[in-house]
């Protein structure tokens, strides 16, 4: 085997494994920017729709009486 040809491959390889990682870590960074989006998202609203069925009894009535 000529060593020039396998150092050649070896580093072809590990670039292209160098490559994957950095594409691999950009995907996982931009799931979990969208995953936070989300989280935030359905914080606020779905804070609301809880107590409303929590407690849906409250805020129904208006006492006018003083």
């Amino acid at each position: 085997m000529d060593i020039g040809i396998l150092s050649m491959a070896l580093s072809q390889g590990q670039v292209q494994q160098q490559a994957s990682i950095s594409v691999m870590k950009k995907v996982m960074d931009q799931a979990k920017g969208k995953a936070d989006f989300i989280h935030q998202m359905m914080e606020g609203s779905n804070l609301q729709v809880l107590q409303r069925t929590m407690q849906p009894h409250l805020g129904g009535n208006i006492d006018l009486k003083g």
